[in-house]
């Protein structure tokens, strides 16, 4: 008879075959969702507002101690310039659809950033947090920025959105924040440097709401955890925008049924979902608008680019009645330590003006005209309201996959 046996891991697998089962008989559950009779096109945009590698000085510091930069583009990420959002809403301003109104930006906003000079002050004992309505930690400058911001949104060509309170992981940095090992070692020089992370170096950092450390059962924070963390979020937010936020990503995409608990109770009505999903919009049971990329359209940071392959995926978004969602996250636009932003609004220019002249009825949408769209078939311009028509449908996961409604 076998002695080496483990019961729990064996209750363990069991579950975890009942999860796969789970999951695969959900996929060919029919989904109700929304098709539309307009081609729309979304830009959705993360990490706004979240310092990197504060400027080449700061690059310079960290190569000094030792780590060798530049092995991945992420290594370049920094923050947002002025010039780089004015140059952002100058491209867009310059594409309008259908109906008169220019191409919008979703950004979604991390509300704060790590306190460096206080946690060190601390001696690395507890992590503290400077809010955006506080301003950029002590040794970052970037003047205008927060003005730029605003001018764009009033101008209604970038629209704000939750992304988090922090990018990373809190459980998973106060682990390490005083790990006399590898780990530890790496999380204090870089908040030495006034840097969080660089994320491809040190993936057990997490992501907000996802310990990435902890095993599939307990890698979400829990209910209660998130809920708080939310709420302090969302009160951040509407600190610094003046206005609640209506959509919602999750850092890292990772999100479960607690995150959308605690937005639909903060008043979020869209959730945002990564690339990879073939599903069409469709609302949860929390009464959240579900949308889902279509593509990654991020030339900073893939290699192989291709603006073909984009714009056929949004032919293939505009075949099945669906939006072509494009996600272009904020190292695009970069450009203090390594110009991303020439090429990237060079190839946005011309994706947005293919699109236009392949549909002359284009409408570009922000995720709250979505959420309206669904709600009312209505789209409102600077002159009028246009019908849109929306047509509800019901769809299982694997069959819209192939091309087909249920």
């Amino acid at each position: 008879m076998r002695t080496d046996l483990n019961p729990y891991s064996d209750e363990r697998s069991v579950r975890g075959i009942l999860r796969k089962a789970w999951r695969r008989g959900r996929s060919l559950l029919p989904v109700e969702g929304f098709t539309f009779g307009r081609p729309l096109v979304v830009l959705q945009s993360d990490d706004w507002g979240r310092v990197g590698i504060r400027d080449h000085e700061g690059w310079e510091e960290l190569r000094s101690q030792g780590i060798k930069l530049g092995e991945c583009n992420y290594d370049y990420y920094s923050l947002e310039t002025v010039d780089d959002v004015a140059a952002i809403v100058a491209m867009l301003s310059g594409h309008r659809d259908s109906i008169g109104r220019p191409a919008c930006l979703g950004m979604n906003f991390v509300v704060a950033n790590v306190d460096f000079p206080k946690v060190i002050a601390n001696n690395f004992r507890q992590i503290y947090f400077c809010r955006l309505t506080e301003g950029l930690p002590d040794g970052w400058n970037r003047p205008g920025l927060f003005e730029a911001y605003r001018e764009g949104i009033s101008a209604g060509i970038l629209s704000p959105a939750l992304h988090g309170m922090t990018h990373f992981c809190r459980r998973a940095a106060e682990r390490h924040l005083n790990d006399p090992e590898e780990r530890g070692v790496l999380l204090r020089l870089l908040w030495n440097a006034g840097v969080p992370y660089i994320h491809w170096r040190m993936p057990w950092i997490g992501f907000e709401y996802w310990d990435s450390e902890q095993s599939r059962e307990g890698a979400f924070l829990n209910s209660a955890s998130q809920e708080s963390l939310i709420d302090s979020t969302v009160e951040g937010f509407t600190e610094f925008f003046s206005k609640a936020p209506i959509s919602a990503c999750a850092p890292g995409y990772r999100a479960n049924d607690d995150t959308h608990k605690a937005w639909a109770k903060n008043g979020v009505r869209v959730a945002q979902n990564g690339p990879g999903s073939a599903l069409p919009p469709h609302f949860d049971l929390n009464g959240i608008l579900h949308l889902y990329r279509s593509m990654d359209f991020e030339p900073a940071i893939a290699p192989n680019f291709s603006m073909a392959a984009c714009v056929q995926a949004a032919e293939d978004c505009f075949s099945r009645g669906c939006p072509a969602i494009v996600s272009v996250h904020s190292i695009n636009f970069h450009s203090t330590i390594k110009d991303f932003r020439s090429r990237t609004l060079a190839l946005l220019d011309e994706f947005l003006t293919a699109l236009e002249a392949l549909h002359p009825d284009l409408l570009y949408v922000s995720d709250e005209d979505l959420y309206d769209l669904v709600d009312s078939g209505t789209l409102h311009s600077a002159q009028s309201a246009v019908r849109v028509p929306v047509m509800k449908r019901k769809f299982n996961t694997a069959a819209f996959a192939a091309g087909r409604s249920a």
